[in-house]
């Protein structure tokens, strides 16, 4: 698939199959999260595959709807890994590109995805660290609920709008 195309493909999806991923697919969800930019390549990131039944469950009570799925990526950013000063927050932007690159590869590879945020939300932050017993130094950034769609994928789209964009 041509990235422009799973550009219009990518859509949020909410309803899976029980049907297991395949961990060379997670495999390459992975690589692809990876391969995104970060600041000064410092790599901010840590990634919690959660396949367990006990912990999916968990996280579909974190804050948001109930999406149940085979599987679930969380991904955080690593303190230890932040730039310094008033570049710290820059990890925002770096686990953000892992996060699409992620919803990205699921299209092509023609698995279902739906980003459900964490941060900011000190609360939901707190409930899946404890779940996943994160260290101190993983914020929870993002919760990717991935699976093989239960129904026929939403149409592609294109969402330009040219009131958008100020041409300067």
């Amino acid at each position: 698939m041509e990235v422009e195309e799973a550009l219009l493909k990518r859509r949020s999806v909410r309803k899976f199959t029980k049907e297991p991923i395949a961990e060379e697919l997670i495999d390459k969800l992975l690589h692809a999260a990876m391969s995104g930019p970060s600041a000064v390549n410092k790599r901010p990131w840590e990634f919690y595959c959660v396949q367990d039944r006990k912990k999916l469950a968990a996280l579909n009570k974190v804050g948001f709807a109930s999406y149940p799925s085979p599987l679930m990526i969380v991904i955080a950013g690593n303190k230890k890994h932040f730039l310094p000063w008033s570049a710290r927050d820059f990890w925002i932007e770096d686990v953000s590109a892992a996060a699409e690159n992620i919803l990205l590869e699921a299209t092509n590879l023609g698995l279902g995805a739906c980003w459900c945020g964490v941060y900011p939300g000190a609360l939901r932050e707190k409930r899946v660290a404890k779940i996943l017993s994160m260290n101190g130094d993983h914020i929870p950034f993002a919760i990717i609920i991935l699976g093989h769609p239960n129904g026929p994928l939403p149409e592609p789209r294109d969402q330009y709008d040219e009131k958008k964009v100020h041409k300067q």
